[in-house]
């Protein structure tokens, strides 16, 4: 068998060229700071309950900040049964192979658009954060939820969050979110109460403090290797687990530049992502959307067309199924801002 990595077809050239703007990041190397993800709203475990009854979002979760909040306060997500994945081409809950680290992976329209999105991450300056310091995140957000009594996912009104979370877990972070303010802590108990009320003091990748993604790997393959054994028997299959817990680092929190860039590397590396042409985010912007399919529903992780920031997330059902019709959206997100305060309560550049 031949280790060389498969070349793309002229049509996935055309493709390629299609999708992907100039990379204007050649040009100003090392200059610009990427923001991304910290501490998404954990819900509680639901992989052993009835799929009916609590459903899933093609994944996890589309709900933010892993240092969680009380219970109520997460979106509901689709429930899969573990079922495989309906992607073309994909093998179903492939992992990656053992043999398979340090090899690049084959060139497609989705493994060259997150190389370039690394790139882009990878080339802005990594700021100074204290450890007295929270990460802030804005955005609009809309999850669907169903019940016992109403199985059909019912997607909320959009609407404004914004989140507060301690730098190195020590102190409570902080939700804003419909007039209300929760304070954040870290894990939760099987009734939404905090297990430690003072912060976030035992980070993981399900629940991540700015310091633990400090410490992870920069190397994409042993960044994945570490989310597949991290996450080995969790969710629908260790694929599109791995895949959602990417975009969960990604989105609610601040990560260095190079462990942002290993992330999505390590994404290149997950079998059944693809690329969608257009997809919006819940501000109504626009973008290029890498995103994987699983149990009829498709989880976007949307980045601006020319900047190829991250954007937001989307879920859109591909097919139809008893929680939903084909072409239905379930979940959108957009962020707004990220930022560091000194502060809860305190907006980046704006004491108070």
């Amino acid at each position: 068998m031949s280790t060389t990595p498969s070349r793309p077809t002229p049509a996935e050239h055309e493709e390629i060229a299609r999708l992907l703007p100039v990379p204007a990041e050649r040009d100003r190397p090392a200059r610009h700071h990427q923001a991304l993800k910290e501490q998404l709203l954990r819900e509680f475990r639901q992989d052993a309950a009835p799929a009916a009854a609590k459903p899933r979002f093609g994944v996890r979760r589309l709900t933010l900040v892993a240092v969680p909040l009380a219970a109520g306060a997460l979106a509901v997500t689709l429930a899969t049964n573990g079922a495989s994945d309906p992607t073309p081409g994909a093998e179903p809950n492939a992992a990656v192979a053992p043999g398979s680290a340090g090899k690049a992976p084959a060139a497609t329209p989705a493994t060259v658009l997150l190389d370039r999105i690394a790139t882009v991450a990878a080339a802005k300056p990594a700021r100074t954060v204290r450890d007295d310091q929270y990460i802030h995140v804005s955005s609009t957000v809309a999850w669907s939820s169903q019940s016992d009594t109403d199985p059909v996912l019912r997607l909320d009104t959009p609407h404004s969050r914004e989140v507060w979370l301690s730098v190195d877990g020590s102190k409570p972070g902080l939700l804003r979110e419909r007039g209300e303010e929760t304070p954040l802590a870290g894990a939760l108990d099987k009734d939404g109460r905090p297990v430690d009320p003072v912060g976030n003091p035992h980070p993981t990748l399900n629940s991540p403090t700015y310091r633990f993604l400090e410490s992870l790997p920069t190397d994409p393959d042993a960044l994945l290797k570490k989310i597949y054994d991290e996450t080995e028997g969790q969710g629908p299959g260790p694929d599109q687990e791995a895949f959602v817990t990417i975009g969960d680092l990604l989105r609610e929190q601040l990560a260095p530049p190079k462990v942002s860039a290993a992330l999505y590397k390590a994404a290149a590396r997950i079998p059944g992502v693809t690329v969608v042409d257009d997809a919006v985010d819940a501000a109504g912007r626009h973008g290029v959307a890498v995103a994987r399919v699983h149990a009829g529903e498709r989880k976007e992780w949307i980045f601006d067309r020319k900047s190829l920031e991250f954007l937001g997330e989307r879920g859109v059902m591909v097919e139809d199924t008893n929680w939903g019709r084909s072409g239905q959206v379930t979940a959108t997100t957009a962020i707004l801002s990220r930022g560091v305060t000194d502060k809860t309560g305190e907006t980046p550049g704006r004491k108070g």
